[in-house]
């Protein structure tokens, strides 16, 4: 897509979400059926996940594993960084420290 995420809406970014889900499943060749049946879907469900359709949480990540793409969710949601500060003040904060 030409503008950058961070500028879209959130009805944009839903509907590039069910985008790229739609590509994931056609890259591993599987139709919106074979799909649904192997993250113990409807297929009603993975069609409106692919149309941007506010998607849960739970229908992506099965979608994900089924594509073998769950990684992407490390870049999706990092875990959070210990600033150095933050490291020293619970270091000195911890009982016997």
């Amino acid at each position: 897509m030409d503008k950058s995420i961070v500028s879209m809406a959130d009805p944009e970014i839903l509907e590039e979400l069910g985008a790229r889900l739609a590509a994931l499943r056609k890259s591993v060749g599987l139709s919106q059926e074979e799909a649904a049946a192997r993250a113990a879907l409807d297929r009603s469900t993975v069609s409106r996940a692919e149309r941007g359709d506010n998607p849960t949480t739970l229908t992506v990540v099965r979608l994900l594993r089924v594509y073998r793409r769950l990684g992407a969710l490390d870049a999706f949601i990092p875990e959070a960084e210990v600033s150095p500060m933050e490291l020293l003040r619970s270091r000195t904060q911890s009982p016997g420290g």
